[in-house]
């Protein structure tokens, strides 16, 4: 296993490979075809193939295309069956795996990022990493005072490998089309370039993890572990085992799964109004199934505090307040928000009842005391936002998203695909109620009253 890949021009053209891959297999495909194999077959073969070199390109340069490949695998849950079925093991690997790091590599990074007696600090050092992700990969150890830790080290050179890969893949967005039908994926790249850089800066991603430690301390349903030390492009934190989401959603009981699906929302709902950050990260590789104190139960293992939005005041009250009145069928208070909010521009107008039919459906989770999230129900929405005939695709065309909101719409959005994929049922309108600021008419008339 060679180094992460560098110069800007090998990586591009690793990169490049993948739609031109994609074209090449067409034609092996319609050969398949010619020679007799039915199309069905073929396509599933096809995709099949697709899938691997969509891994091994994308976990063998790390960086932006990893980290790419990793939001594309919390989406993959929208895709037609016929489309998800063969990508879902391949993007499920991202969010747990990748190619590891030679280990002279890891030392020579310890040596000069830690000084170079750095395995005084270790009781203990496993070589061989647990988790391997997109700038940085994770070593088991023991710290010198006996607390088993995650050692993360940075990738040499994950900094220039990132941005390149963004600015990169932005261009062959239009040829990745393919590997991923109905998702528009320039926009998806380019929210993740202006983002994931605050990655790279391991003491923005420490002091976040701290404040959700401290805050999250002796919580019954949240573990955040706490950060050990750091240093420039290494970070130490406690360790905490458990059963990883994606095995979770491969594999786990009806029970943890409705319960990995609640601490999901509760987490991820409180945790703005709690410490004033969003956790904009909500990839299953991030979570783990922990047994509760008393092991009768389970909680929430929560890492990699690398993305956050800083949102002083929790989420936006407009957002509850926007969802509160769709429910309540308020189709003029609604559309008069979001305009003033800048989700209709000026030059824009719309019928407030078209606006109310397009979002009902999207919100159905927060009506019911509790709902079921599944494949089939994301894919409907997908579909009918999508297809270019229907009325919810035209009017979503003239729909704006204001800068202050991107994230928050992605994190989202990649909360209700991992709820999806895990098949969970969850009480997600009660999590809503205690924690959405302006989701409770009362909460909006004490608002209004002061």
């Amino acid at each position: 296993m060679s180094d992460l890949p560098r110069k800007a021009v090998t990586r591009t053209a690793k990169l490049a490979a993948l739609p031109l891959g994609f074209a090449g297999r067409v034609t092996w495909g319609l050969g398949k075809r010619i020679g007799g194999k039915s199309a069905e077959i073929v396509a599933r073969e096809l995709q099949q193939r697709t899938a691997e070199q969509l891994f091994h390109v994308l976990g063998e340069l790390k960086g932006g295309a990893m980290k790419f490949g990793q939001a594309l695998s919390v989406f993959e849950s929208a895709l037609p069956e016929e489309i998800a079925g063969p990508y879902r093991a391949a993007l499920t690997r991202l969010q747990e795996a990748a190619p590891p790091m030679p280990t002279r590599t890891v030392h020579a990074a310890l040596a000069e990022r830690l000084g170079e007696d750095w395995r005084e600090l270790f009781l203990s050092f496993e070589d061989k990493p647990s988790a391997a992700a997109s700038i940085g990969q994770v070593h088991r150890a023991v710290w010198h005072d006996g607390r088993d830790v995650a050692v993360k080290v940075q990738y040499p050179g994950a900094g220039e490998a990132l941005l390149s890969d963004l600015a990169q893949l932005s261009r062959f967005a239009r040829l990745l089309g393919p590997l991923v039908p109905g998702m528009d994926i320039k926009p998806l790249i380019a929210e993740l370039r202006d983002r994931v850089s605050e990655e790279l800066d391991y003491e923005l991603e420490a002091q976040a993890q701290r404040e959700h430690a401290a805050e999250f301390a002796g919580d019954p349903s949240v573990r955040v572990p706490d950060v050990v030390h750091q240093s420039d492009q290494v970070l130490v934190t406690e360790w905490i085992d458990g059963i990883p989401l994606a095995d979770v959603i491969s594999g786990g009981t009806a029970e943890e799964r409705d319960r990995a699906g609640q601490l999901l929302a509760h987490f991820l709902f409180s945790g703005p109004a709690r410490t004033g950050l969003l956790y904009a990260d909500p990839h299953p590789g991030n979570f783990r199934l922990l047994p509760d104190d008393d092991g009768a139960g389970w909680r929430l293992g929560v890492l990699d505090f690398g993305t956050v939005d800083r949102l002083p005041g929790g989420l936006p009250d407009t957002i509850g307040e926007c969802l509160r009145m769709t429910l309540e069928g308020d189709a003029d208070g609604v559309y008069g928000l979001l305009c003033e909010e800048g989700f209709v521009k000026e030059s824009i107008d719309l019928d407030p009842d078209a606006v109310l039919e397009y979002l009902l459906p999207i919100i159905e989770p927060a009506e019911a005391e509790e709902f079921t999230f599944t494949r089939g129900w994301i894919r409907t929405q997908a579909a009918r936002v999508a297809d270019v005939r229907s009325p919810a695709h035209q009017l979503g065309k003239q729909l704006n998203l204001p800068p202050a909101y991107l994230l928050i719409h992605r994190v989202t959005l990649s909360t209700i695909g991992v709820l999806c994929q895990l098949n969970a049922t969850v009480r997600l309108r009660a999590e809503l109620e205690e924690w959405l600021p302006g989701f409770l008419a009362e909460e909006a008339a004490e608002a209004e009253g002061a």
